[in-house]
């Protein structure tokens, strides 16, 4: 492999000479061999807006000339095109503070940017500090990339994949609403309601929750961005704040605004915390609506057996036949992982120290996988499992008309005691709840078939 020297402050490093980046990324690169887990491209995503805008604004203030930071732009659009791409190789598990995947996108974007100039004829020189990073310091950069990424993925993945699985259930809660099936309660049986009832309960988990991130997403608007190191705003013109978050709102066509408390920004994570919280309250919905799914289609002969779901692969390597509910499988491993993510970030959040959080890059790589993973089983789940769901009339009905619990229809006739007398006679004596209930006395033939239509249990007569 062939190498260049690069230079910063503690001295000479070789550098891949096929790699953009500097001195300081080939350090961490090499002291940070940590794992496999890389800094998310979704992070290298934001942070090429982040750097596009603050080459705007300082160019507006005066403090960056414009041929460099029109440089510098252009060197931003090459990575949001992809072009830069294996340039950004560094590990999660690195300083806390993601100073030296800061400084990986100051190198980067420092060194194309020169290359663009040099094949404009200039010979001007592009420093990862003095004007890439220019009015920033990684302590607010990271804090702003965190809030940018969590609301731009959700906003642009995980609100459409929500839409999408919404309107799937929706669609099953009407075509479902007329067939009468037992309800269960305890994992026991309880009164009936319709299929259509019960899945429409699953649709509005879904769009529950989406009402719940659209309002928490908001307090991600606010921005680190200008309380550079400590939050005073140290070598930060007057007033770049606020332009900041103007660019950057223009660029992303997402509102930003500059964080009233660059203290609070820098040291705490509670934004995070809350908005992740929404994500963990997805994904136990996702949770119950997966587990619903596969006990009702539990069997096919000897389980519930009312629904039937999509065979999309075999299912054992010995048992002939056999399907599995995979999708549901997947959902509910993504569940916990997204679980799991939740404490990770629960824990790091609460870890700040005087004027900064020493825990973000773990924090953007959770928030990410969580975003993405759930993003992503929910198209998975919609189109390999729910748009497929059929109902198993034969065994709804069985089921429906075997349950004792319809004697719940008998109360405001006969009231609760003899009702129960009723249910217990017919379960010990192996009649059914008609001829238990007629040879009380209690009700007449006519008086029983009135009270004990499935539909009128339903609420639907």
């Amino acid at each position: 492999m062939e190498y260049r020297i690069e230079k910063d402050s503690m001295g000479e490093v070789k550098v891949p000479a096929d790699k953009l980046w500097g001195a300081q990324t080939q350090r961490s690169f090499e002291n940070f061999k940590i794992g496999t887990e890389k800094i998310p491209p979704e992070m290298v995503t934001v942070f090429a807006y982040l750097k596009k805008a603050a080459a705007m604004v300082n160019n507006d203030l005066g403090v960056v000339d414009t041929e460099r930071a029109e440089a510098i732009v252009a060197a931003c659009d090459d990575v949001l095109a992809g072009k830069l791409a294996g340039n950004f190789p560094l590990s999660v598990w690195m300083t806390g503070s993601g100073t030296q995947f800061n400084m990986n996108m100051n190198e980067v974007i420092a060194h194309r940017a020169m290359d663009i100039l040099r094949h404009q004829g200039s010979d001007l020189n592009v420093h990862p500090n003095d004007h890439v990073n220019h009015s920033q310091s990684s302590n607010d950069t990271f804090p702003t990339g965190l809030h940018i990424a969590g609301l731009m993925l959700i906003v642009n993945q995980l609100f459409p994949a929500m839409d999408r699985l919404y309107e799937a259930l929706h669609e099953k809660s009407e075509e479902f609403k007329s067939i009468v099936k037992i309800g269960r309660t305890h994992l026991q049986d309880a009164t009936p309601l319709t299929l259509g009832q019960e899945v429409s309960g699953w649709a509005r988990m879904i769009e529950r929750d989406k009402e719940m991130l659209t309002a928490g997403i908001d307090f991600l608007r606010d921005l680190a961005m200008g309380g550079t190191a400590v939050g005073t705003g140290i070598n930060c013109p007057k007033g770049y704040d606020v332009k900041f978050a103007a660019a950057l709102s223009a660029l992303t066509g997402e509102t930003f605004h500059t964080a009233p408390n660059k203290f609070q920004s820098l040291t705490s994570k509670d934004e995070l915390v809350a908005v992740h919280g929404m994500l963990k309250a997805l994904a136990c919905d996702l949770m119950k609506i997966a587990n619903d799914v596969r006990w009702l289609a539990s069997g096919p002969r000897c389980g519930i057996g009312e629904l039937t779901i999509p065979e999309n692969e075999p299912g054992s390597s010995i048992m002939p036949s056999k399907v599995n509910p995979t999708q549901c499988e997947a959902v509910t491993m993504v569940s916990v992982q997204v679980m799991g993510n939740d404490a990770t970030i629960g824990f790091a959040a609460s870890q700040g120290n005087f004027e900064l959080n020493v825990f973000m890059p773990v924090m953007a790589y959770n928030i990410i996988q969580s975003i993405r993973l759930l993003s992503d089983v929910m198209d998975s789940f919609r189109k390999h499992c729910v748009e497929g769901i059929r109902p198993n009339r034969v065994k709804i009905d069985f089921n429906l008309h075997q349950s004792l619990i319809l004697v719940t229809g008998l109360i405001p006739l006969i009231g609760y005691d003899k009702a129960c007398i009723i249910a217990k006679k017919a379960a010990h004596e192996g009649l059914t709840l008609r001829e238990s209930a007629l040879e009380t006395g209690w009700v007449t033939a006519d008086e029983f078939d009135a009270a004990m239509v499935p539909e009128k249990l339903a609420g639907i007569q």
